[in-house]
């Protein structure tokens, strides 16, 4: 038998969800150190403190919870006996809503969601390029897939921002400059 009342339980559970070093996020920091991607954690300087912050590659990666940021989860309009139109969220495979105190976990996600959206915002006005991680693409049978996609991205802001630019060169006419054939005497 249970000596704790529901309360109690609810307080405990809640107390020991962690913000930080989660299961996820350190699923993606080992897989992108064993490829040689190095990188700084929750970065107090930068909007929504991204859980991993590549200065070289100009870019933050935000590890998410599906619950607690609503992955794939629809917003519907529900109209109210008072005539007034409210927002509900819809449940997905990876993300449900609890029953219980349901208007809470509502306003809550949907918080949640749009300040997700204006701190990335923030991000990309200041330069930076953004990439989102939910916890469900790190199950087992999709980690390293995910894992490669990170990697084949990061690598691909690089060579965007870093790679050689195209630099036209003006047509040479064959009369203008002879050129001795490789197997040609002189």
């Amino acid at each position: 038998m249970d000596k704790l009342t529901p309360q109690q339980r609810r307080s405990a559970n809640m107390a020991a969800i962690r913000s930080k070093d989660t299961k996820p996020e350190m699923i993606v920091r080992k897989g992108l150190w064993m490829r040689g991607f190095r990188y700084r954690l929750n970065h107090k300087r930068l909007p929504g403190h991204p859980d991993l912050v590549l200065r070289k590659y100009r870019t933050c990666i935000f590890v998410n919870g599906c619950f607690w940021h609503g992955h794939k989860c629809n917003l519907t309009p529900v109209p109210s006996p008072k005539g007034e139109e409210r927002m509900d969220l819809e449940s997905s495979e990876c993300c449900k809503i609890p029953k219980t105190n349901r208007e809470f976990w509502v306003a809550k996600i949907r918080r949640n969601k749009e300040r997700d959206k204006e701190e990335q915002r923030k991000l990309a006005e200041m330069g930076w390029h953004c990439i989102t991680v939910w916890e469900c693409e790190l199950k087992p049978k999709k980690r390293e897939q995910t894992l490669d996609s990170i990697a084949f991205t990061l690598n691909h802001i690089w060579l965007q921002d870093h790679g050689a630019k195209g630099i036209s060169y003006h047509e040479l006419t064959e009369e203008s400059m002879p050129m001795p054939i490789a197997a040609e005497e002189i």
